[in-house]
């Protein structure tokens, strides 16, 4: 268990730079008003009418950075800065997450992929701790239990990285239209584009410590068969 335990802990410290990054970029830009004076709700709106998209709704959620497009019931939820706000950041949030409505809109394959395994995923994180855990508290008796284990880690994993194609692909349409629609200045793009590349960046390091982490739970059970 040490070596998850300094994965983990690893994982952690790259998440944690990764995220106050984020957070630092997304103030600095928070503080640049935007040239059109348009806030969040506003750009979301528009730039759902442009794709014809007419059934899905524009809401505000508590809380920060806890931006989010809801397929099932087709909203596109901003946290009230973004929703309210008039600056690139909120720009940046706004369309990215109007460019996953876009995309359940059109379709797009990696985002059906990942919706399909949202059942699969809550079932497996409910329950992968323990029968991990067991599996290696009995890896001479039971080794089958970490197996178990294994392969639901692997579910995470996998749709850690189906979710990687599904955020890029939302912030490049999301940059896309507001530089075709002109949104936002070149100034103003650039911050956009800078803020989207580390919000991305969190989920890149998710992933790869995942991956990580399922490498060495694989290492434990083929050196117990070796």
């Amino acid at each position: 268990m040490a070596g998850a335990w300094i994965i983990g802990i690893v994982a952690m410290l790259i998440s944690m730079l990764v995220s106050q990054q984020l957070k630092y970029r997304f103030q600095k830009y928070s503080a640049t008003p935007l040239t059109n004076g348009m806030s969040g709700a506003e750009i979301a709106e528009r730039m759902l009418h442009d794709h014809g998209i007419t059934n899905v709704k524009v809401v505000s959620v508590a809380g920060q950075l806890t931006d989010h497009y809801n397929p099932a019931t087709r909203t596109v939820n901003l946290s009230e800065p973004v929703y309210h706000a008039r600056n690139a950041a909120a720009a940046a949030v706004a369309a990215h997450e109007c460019g996953h409505a876009v995309q359940h809109a059109t379709a797009y394959q990696w985002l059906n992929m990942r919706s399909k395994l949202v059942p699969v995923v809550q079932i497996s994180s409910s329950f992968m701790q323990w029968v991990i855990l067991g599996g290696i508290l009995l890896i001479n008796t039971f080794p089958q239990l970490l197996l178990m284990g294994i392969i639901m880690f692997a579910v995470t994993t996998l749709f850690a990285f189906i979710t990687l194609p599904v955020e890029y692909d939302a912030s490049n349409r999301a940059l896309a239209w507001i530089k075709q629609k002109g949104i936002v200045t070149p100034s103003e793009y650039d911050m956009s584009a800078d803020a989207l590349k580390w919000a991305a960046r969190t989920y890149v390091v998710a992933a790869i410590g995942s991956l990580a982490t399922l490498l060495y739970y694989v290492s434990i059970f083929m050196n117990r068969r070796n």
